[in-house]
């Protein structure tokens, strides 16, 4: 649905809060996502099936895929000079065989970096300087489908920025364990429409307050818009807070709490194919969806907490657009909620999910069968380790 947006910002590069002018000094432009270090390097591999190439993890487009010429096989990113690496994402596309055993390699010395058993999403390693880093799958039942690569020299899926100019730097690109903690506020910011972001804007942890009616109307506003590539940090809504926050890009929320979710706590509209980030954080008080994906490409959420909502994870079922959405989900701690994710396995959707700990009990990747706008998604069932929902019993601790 196409929203109006109220905008607070004059000219000059001011904005509105509570009847004063607010100089931009928390809107940093120049600041951004860490870097995904495959995009423009090379790729080669073991062996390749027909139709598939190794520079498909290497090109940013989930749409595009490496297999192997059968259960087994390796795709390597390498580079011209050494390169600094410390993390990375692999991204799998729907389809293929799962994933069993897998090694992360530098290619150079031989050395494992890191392995494991059910696929993997984020790979965090001591950083290592070298030219190749290779993805060995040793096991899967069938012949797997490898989307993207992604390599960072920091954080992987937690990328990074550097210090603002705001109140408070940037936290660790580790979002930690989440424990259920709240976080205190340092004070309160009053807005009265739609806050504009590009580039990074750091809230210094204050509470920002309020627009909307806290009911489920998707025609209220967000209290923040996020450009493509922008990042919203350090943040705590208030309530009522309309309808959240909007990405209209891909963008990265980190360490943002939301006091009572309201319709949403946030909605991410990309349609290039990237890769949006929720980092920390917390959310409660909700009655529905908690991240609602409209658009296309991957959601990948670590060490988030959620108390009291429907899903913490929704790929529209019945958008305009029908696209194929993917969700990554790791180190979360859920209370209270009815489902995980929900995903619409007729569009080829998935999820990927590891390290969750469900206080109560929770559907923890649900299918839908999406349908056109107008309509209303049924409702299939719950799937475990799967083509669709790429999650281990193992994976999910309940209490």
């Amino acid at each position: 649905m196409r929203r109006k947006v109220a905008s607070r910002w004059l000219a000059g590069g001011a904005a509105v809060v509570a009847g004063t002018v607010v100089a931009l000094a928390l809107q940093i432009p120049s600041a951004s996502a860490a870097t995904n270090l495959s995009l423009g390097a090379g790729a080669d591999g073991s062996s390749k099936a027909s139709g598939t190439s190794y520079g498909n993890v290497v090109d940013g487009n989930a749409s595009t895929y490496w297999s192997p010429s059968g259960s087994t096989g390796t795709v390597s990113v390498k580079w011209d000079s050494a390169t600094t690496v410390s993390s990375a994402v692999i991204v799998q596309a729907s389809g293929g065989g799962s994933i069993s055993g897998w090694q992360l390699k530098n290619y150079d010395t031989g050395a494992v970096l890191a392995s494991g058993g059910s696929a993997p999403s984020t790979i965090n390693f001591s950083s290592t300087s070298l030219k190749k880093v290779s993805f060995v799958i040793t096991s899967a039942s069938g012949t797997p489908r490898i989307a993207e690569f992604e390599t960072y020299a920091s954080g992987g899926s937690n990328p990074t920025t550097g210090p603002t100019s705001g109140p408070t730097a940037s936290p660790t690109s580790n979002p930690g364990t989440p424990t259920g903690a709240w976080p205190s506020s340092t004070g309160s910011v009053n807005i009265s429409g739609t806050v504009n972001v590009s580039g990074t804007f750091d809230g210094g942890m204050k509470t920002y307050c309020c627009i909307g009616d806290g009911g489920q109307s998707e025609s209220q506003d967000p209290m923040f818009k996020i450009a493509n590539g922008g990042t919203l940090q350090n943040v705590i809504l208030g309530s009522p807070a309309g309808d959240g926050v909007h990405c209209e890009g891909t963008c990265t929320l980190r360490n943002v709490w939301w006091n009572d979710i309201g319709e949403d706590a946030a909605t991410f509209k990309q349609t290039n194919g990237g890769t949006s980030y929720v980092i920390g954080g917390g959310a409660r008080s909700g009655s529905d969806k908690t991240f609602q994906h409209n658009g296309n490409g991957t959601v990948n959420i670590s060490g988030f907490y959620l108390k009291g909502s429907g899903k913490l994870y929704r790929a529209c079922g019945n958008c305009t657009t029908s696209y194929t959405r993917n969700v990554r989900i790791d180190n979360v701690l859920v209370d209270d909620i009815d489902m995980l994710a929900g995903i619409n396995s007729n569009w080829n959707d998935t999820a990927t999910i590891t390290r969750v700990v469900v206080i109560g009990s929770a559907t923890i990747c649900g299918k839908y069968k999406g349908v056109p706008k107008g309509s209303e998604p049924s409702y299939l069932g719950e799937g475990w380790n799967d083509a669709n929902c790429k999650v281990n019993r193992s994976d999910v601790t309940f209490r």
